[in-house]
């Protein structure tokens, strides 16, 4: 018998092992149920001035009526891909700064511990989620006749994610899928310190909207040089209203994404517990 339970024990998947396949699957149920909501996010904050939607339920039926259904699927390749690596990374990196904070000392972190270490991850994580972001943005956002190229003018419109980062690097160099890289990390850093403090879902969006309406206004325009002049065009073309476009889909999404999010996570780890 207990040679039995040795045996057993020896097939026992590692902890960490299991967080990151945990965490993967989380992801991908996440971004199964939350993409078509993220389109039409990206697509409002991105839309030129005048607007082409009215608003969130106007760009579904524009994007339905134009592509069908599979249009709000556009560029998911891209986070299905990455999300395993960036919660590995983000939750590796937490608990890394939970022990560099603790200093060897087996106590209870206070919030504001948390808190700073949530946002340090979510520093770290930036620079992983940057380019998968990059190259979902552009995906989104795409006109099926074609996308403005590096000098303004037409190109053929991207085959897929592979494409789409070939030509990136190509046009721009390495450096061209870390476009928005500084205004990703004025958005992560609060905005996990917030995730890690407790408010998942759309709490912890709310010190980071601005900076994500602007980080997607760049991704999407490669005229546009700076964070800086993406904050002055949206401010120019519609005001400070600009900086909360696509912010019903955000919200729509945060519930049942985060739900399903947490739910497959249990699945998988209570799974891999009973192995």
């Amino acid at each position: 018998m207990a040679a039995t339970l040795e045996q057993k024990s020896s097939f026992a998947i590692p902890k960490l092992a299991q967080d990151l396949i945990a965490g993967t699957i989380g992801g991908w149920a996440q971004v199964v149920v939350g993409h078509p909501f993220d389109t039409l996010k990206v697509r409002l904050q991105t839309q030129p001035s005048p607007p082409i939607y009215k608003n969130a339920m106007d760009c579904f039926n524009q994007l339905v009526k134009s592509e069908g259904p599979k249009g709000l699927y556009r560029g998911v390749v891209s986070p299905l891909a990455g999300i395993g690596l960036c919660n590995a990374v983000v939750f590796m990196a937490n608990g890394e700064f939970r022990r560099i904070i603790q200093k060897g000392e087996d106590r209870e972190l206070s919030l504001g511990e948390i808190a700073i270490a949530g946002a340090f991850a979510g520093s770290v994580m930036s620079f992983f989620n940057c380019p998968i972001e990059l190259l979902k943005v552009k995906l989104q956002t795409q006109d099926p006749k074609g996308v403005i190229g590096k000098n303004g003018a037409l190109e053929p419109a991207y085959k897929g994610v592979l494409d789409c980062g070939i030509r990136t690097v190509r046009a721009h160099g390495f450096q061209g899928i870390y476009r928005g890289i500084g205004i990703t990390l004025l958005r992560d850093f609060p905005s996990y310190g917030f995730y890690f403090c407790g408010l998942a879902g759309f709490g912890a969006w709310i010190p980071a909207y601005p900076q994500d309406v602007i980080k997607s206004r760049m991704q999407n325009d490669p005229t546009i040089k700076s964070s800086m002049v993406a904050l002055r065009t949206l401010l120019r073309e519609a005001g400070p209203k600009s900086l909360l476009n696509g912010v019903g889909p955000t919200m729509a999404r945060s519930f049942p994404a985060n739900a399903v999010t947490f739910f497959a996570y249990e699945m998988a780890m209570d799974a891999m517990g009973k192995l």
